[in-house]
């Protein structure tokens, strides 16, 4: 990323969503504003407002973020995390390339996924 790019990043984002989404660390568990939602709605890429994921594959699974079963079609990407020891699959917006959060396969649901996003990466728009 370029010097300018990260400029406008931290501009336009706060304190800690720039260092969730661009710098890629973790918000603190069950710390998130939209941990405990649930209305009817649409989450949204908080840097470019792309659409990630839907209210009705939201589930809680007790880990201390937000949890999906399913994301929108193509609307992550997936990448292999070696960080803090262990093999994880990162998640990322694919349109901006903001840091999400991590997928796993042990889902309680049919899909068998668990995709464990931070709060502060996320905007939530409410069904009207």
């Amino acid at each position: 990323m370029t010097t300018n790019a990260n400029e406008k990043w931290k501009e336009s984002l706060s304190d800690i969503e720039y260092r969730v989404c661009r710098l890629g660390e973790t918000e603190a568990p069950f710390s998130g504003a939209l941990l405990y939602n649930h209305e009817a709605g649409s989450y949204h890429c908080v840097c470019c407002n792309a659409l990630l994921f839907q209210s009705g594959a939201k589930f809680d699974s007790g880990c201390g973020w937000p949890s999906f079963d399913a994301s929108e079609k193509e609307a992550v990407k997936y990448l292999v995390d070696h960080s803090h020891g262990m093999v994880r699959t990162e998640i990322r917006c694919a349109n901006c390339d903001s840091h999400l959060g991590h997928v796993f396969d042990d889902g309680p649901t049919e899909s068998g996924q668990r995709y464990c996003v931070n709060s502060v990466s996320l905007l939530f728009k409410e069904t009207q």
